[in-house]
C-alpha cells in the first residue's frame, strides 16, 4: 500500500490505514489527534491464523490510527467523498499519493491491494472500531468519576435498593471478564456465561437513577417560596452529582458488556457480526437519548429556578444568589457528564445578579419616574399659575369695569 491510505468511518470514529509515513503525513496535514491501534488492529481485522501469517510482511510495514469523530474530523467523510455501505453502515475510501503527499481519491473497489475489500475483513474492522470507541468512552468515564471524587461503590452502598447493591459485585465480574479477554484475545462461552445476565441488572439500576433525577426536577418545580427553593437547589447540588455518577457507571458497564458481546458474536457467529454491531449501536444511542431527555429536563427546571431567584433577588438578597449558585453548579456538572458520554449539551449557566445591582436598577427606575414626576408637576404648576393669572386678570378687569359703571351711574344721578 505504498503512497496510499485507506479510510474507514463508522460514524463514531475514523480509522486511517497505510504506511507509517503516509498515515503520519495525512494526520499532520489535517491537524487530527489520533490513537495508534497497534498490531492488535491487524490481528482483529484478519482474524487469526493463516490470514495474519500471509499478510505478515504487509502488517509490519503499515500502521492504523483511530480518530474520534468531532465536527472537524467528520467533515473529512464529506471532503474525501467516502462511500457508505447500506449493508455495513461503514463509509470507506482510498487516497492515492506520491512521496507521502495525498493527491487523489479512489474507491476501495478500484484498489485491488486494499485488504478491506474483503467483506469479512471489513466486518472485523467495524467491530474493532466500535470497541475502540466504547473503550474510549469507558476511559473518559473513569476519569470523570475520579475528577468528581465520587467512589461509586460508596454511593451505591448508601442506597437501600437491592438492585443498586448488586451493581457493586457485577462491576467486579465484568472487569474480570475484560481482563481475561485482553489476555486471551477472544470471548469464549465460559467468559460469556459469567456476564450474559448483567444487562438486565444494569438497566434496572439506570432506570432507578433516572427516576431519582426526574423526582428532583419535579420537586424543584413544586417550590413557590424562595426559601424552599434555596433548600431544594442546595440539596440537588449534591444529590444530582451522585446520581450522575451512578448513571456514568451504568453506561461504562454497558459499554464493557457490548465490547465482550462483539467478541462473543465473532467467535460464535461471525456472519452475524455486522448486523449485531449495528444493533448495539442503535441500542446505545437509545440509552443516550433517554439519559439526555432526563438530564435536559432537570437543567430546564434548574434554569427556571435561577430565573425566579434572579427576579426576586432584591427581596431575598441571601436566598436568591444561593439558588442561582446551586443551579449553576448542577448545570456545569450535567454538562461535564454529557461531554464524557458524548451527549450534545445545550445547558447554559445563569449569571447571579448581585443585590446591589438589583437595588441600583430599582433606584434608577425610581429616579427616572421621579424626574418625570417633577417635570409633570412643574408643567402642571405652570399651567395652573397661568390659569390663575388669567382668571385673576379677568376678575380684575371685571371689577374695574363694574366700578367704572357704578361711578358713571352715580355721576348721572347727581347731574339730574
Amino acid at each position: 500500500m505504498d503512497n496510499e491510505i485507506q479510510l474507514i468511518s463508522d460514524g463514531e470514529g475514523l480509522t486511517v490505514i497505510g504506511s507509517t509515513q503516509d498515515v503520519e503525513n495525512f494526520l499532520t496535514s489535517e491537524g487530527l489527534p489520533s490513537k495508534n491501534l497497534g498490531p492488535r488492529w491487524y490481528k482483529s481485522v484478519f482474524a487469526v491464523g493463516a490470514a495474519v501469517a500471509e499478510a505478515g510482511s504487509e502488517i509490519a510495514a503499515n500502521s492504523a490510527h483511530w480518530v474520534k469523530l468531532t465536527p472537524k474530523s467528520a467533515l473529512l467523510v464529506k471532503k474525501y467523498g467516502l462511500r457508505e455501505s447500506a449493508k455495513t453502515g461503514l463509509s470507506t475510501g482510498v487516497l492515492k499519493g506520491q512521496k507521502g503527499q495525498i493527491k487523489g481519491f479512489l474507491e476501495f473497489a478500484h484498489s485491488p491491494r486494499s485488504f478491506l475489500s474483503n467483506p469479512a475483513n471489513l466486518a472485523n474492522a467495524g467491530k474493532f472500531m466500535a470497541q475502540v470507541a466504547m473503550q474510549q468512552t469507558m476511559d473518559e468515564i473513569t476519569d470523570y468519576l475520579a475528577a468528581i471524587d465520587k467512589k461509586i461503590d460508596d454511593v451505591l452502598r448508601a442506597q437501600k435498593d437491592a438492585v443498586l447493591a448488586r451493581m457493586i459485585g457485577l462491576g467486579f465480574v465484568i472487569e474480570e471478564a475484560m481482563t481475561i479477554r485482553e489476555a486471551r484475545g477472544r470471548v469464549d462461552e465460559v467468559i460469556w456465561s459469567r456476564v450474559h445476565a448483567a444487562p438486565a441488572t444494569i438497566a434496572d439500576t439506570q432506570a432507578y437513577a433516572l427516576r431519582q433525577l426526574d423526582a428532583l426536577a419535579e420537586n424543584m418545580e413544586r417550590q413557590t417560596k424562595i426559601g424552599d427553593l434555596a433548600t431544594a437547589t442546595n440539596e440537588a447540588e449534591v444529590t444530582v452529582r451522585e446520581w450522575l455518577a451512578v448513571l456514568a457507571r451504568c453506561f461504562q458497564l454497558q459499554d464493557a458488556i457490548a465490547v465482550l458481546e462483539l467478541d462473543r458474536v465473532l467467535d460464535a457467529s461471525p456472519e452475524e457480526l455486522n448486523g449485531h454491531r449495528l444493533g448495539l449501536k442503535a441500542a446505545r444511542q437509545g440509552r443516550l437519548d433517554h439519559i439526555s431527555r432526563s438530564t435536559e429536563s432537570l437543567l430546564s427546571r434548574m434554569n427556571a429556578a435561577a430565573g425566579v431567584a434572579n427576579a426576586k433577588v432584591l427581596l431575598h438578597p441571601a436566598a436568591s444568589p444561593s439558588v442561582v449558585r446551586s443551579s449553576n453548579q448542577v448545570t456545569l456538572g450535567v454538562h461535564d457528564f454529557h461531554v464524557r458520554l458524548g451527549i450534545e449539551s445545550g445547558g447554559d449557566s445563569s449569571e447571579t445578579r448581585r443585590w446591589t445591582e438589583a437595588a441600583l436598577e430599582v433606584r434608577d427606575r425610581a429616579l427616572e419616574t421621579g424626574a418625570k414626576g417633577v417635570d409633570v408637576a412643574r408643567s402642571l404648576g405652570n399651567e395652573t399659575l397661568d390659569r390663575a393669572n388669567s382668571v385673576r386678570s379677568r376678575l380684575s378687569s371685571g371689577i374695574a369695569g363694574r366700578a367704572r359703571r357704578l361711578l358713571g351711574d352715580e355721576e348721572e344721578r347727581e347731574k339730574g
